[in-house]
């Protein structure tokens, strides 16, 4: 029978790449999420029964339990952006890693692989930073030859970055940014999967690896390069902090006495905080070099699904080429 692998958040953005994967290795993937019928789709990446999507509460021990037995690996890509609510940055990325971590060293699995990111700071500014630094701790504690992957902001075609950055620049002449100097290294989601593959199958030895692609850019800089992917041109102002943590208190105090219904879709303080430090390889930290890997650079990728902000969208190619007859 082939191994099984539970991969708790396996149909987000990152899970569904490493279900994808796994399911190419030959192994029955278990889909653990709290919406199973909204990851039917993660069932087109295998043979019939072979990436099963489940119901998973990693709040709960039971939950946990149930969905682990059995497993020859586990793969942690749970992570969440919420400071607050039953879903908070401490319940999922603290508590809900040491919970999976905890109940997978009882039931005997062999591997464990925990998506944490380059931030996590036991003593950062951020509670996000704080709270993953929290989760690879309580991993460790219970499961000391775990794989932890930090990895640096994640791009592709589901990413909340480029996206995100590409849909604003269609809104009008001027693109705000808060903390414009600060540094990243773009890393494709395809990329962490295959880092993550690496550890599921016992190919990577135990401890942390940052994940980094082979830029390392400001975030300016890659709004600049994302917008000449999409064929836009816009004003890149920078928001100073002092600003932008006045904006984010807003929404979040408009989120607050909304009891949740509206959200703070525009930034948080937290997200604030996160902005302020770098978000790139450390000199002496392992990485992709250390598995085997070579990454890709955001500008090899981009233009695959970013071509739909462009003004003509995938036609817009053919719109200049005939706009260019025209003036001939």
């Amino acid at each position: 029978m082939s191994k099984l692998v539970t991969i708790f958040g396996g149909s987000g953005f990152v899970g569904r790449y490493i279900a994808w994967h796994m399911a190419r290795e030959g192994w029955r993937v278990r889909v653990a999420v709290r919406r199973p019928n909204d990851a039917g789709f993660v069932r087109t990446y295998g043979v019939v029964g072979q990436v099963e999507p489940v119901f998973c509460n990693i709040r709960d021990d039971d939950s946990v339990r149930a969905v682990t037995q059995g497993a020859e690996a586990v793969v942690n890509c749970v992570g969440t952006f919420d400071a607050r609510g039953r879903n908070n940055f401490d319940a999922i990325q603290h508590q809900g890693a040491e919970r999976i971590a905890r109940i997978a060293a009882v039931l005997g699995v062999k591997h464990l692989v925990h998506i944490s990111a380059i931030g996590a700071d036991a003593r950062g500014e951020s509670i996000y930073a704080r709270t993953k630094a929290a989760g690879e701790t309580a991993i460790v504690a219970h499961f000391p030859d775990a794989v932890i992957l930090r990895p640096s902001v994640i791009f592709g075609p589901e990413d909340q970055f480029f996206n995100r950055f590409a849909a604003m620049a269609r809104l009008g002449p001027v693109l705000p940014l808060i903390g414009a100097q600060t540094r990243f290294q773009p890393v494709h989601v395809d990329d962490v999967a295959r880092a993550a593959v690496e550890g599921v199958l016992g190919r990577a030895a135990p401890g942390i690896y940052e994940l980094g692609g082979p830029e390392i850019a400001t975030f300016r800089e890659l709004m600049r390069d994302m917008l000449k992917v999409i064929h836009r041109r816009r004003l890149i102002v920078n928001m100073p902090f002092w600003l932008a943590r006045i904006v984010a208190w807003a929404g979040d105090m408009v989120q607050i006495v909304s009891g949740g219904l509206i959200r703070n879709g525009i930034v948080t303080r937290d997200q604030v905080r996160s902005l302020k430090v770098d978000n790139v390889v450390s000199p002496d930290a392992r990485g992709f070099d250390a598995l085997g890997l070579d990454p890709v650079a955001p500008d090899a990728v981009m233009p695959e699904y970013l071509y739909r902000f462009r003004p003509g969208g995938q036609y817009d190619a053919i719109r200049n080429s005939a706009s260019n007859l025209r003036n001939t």
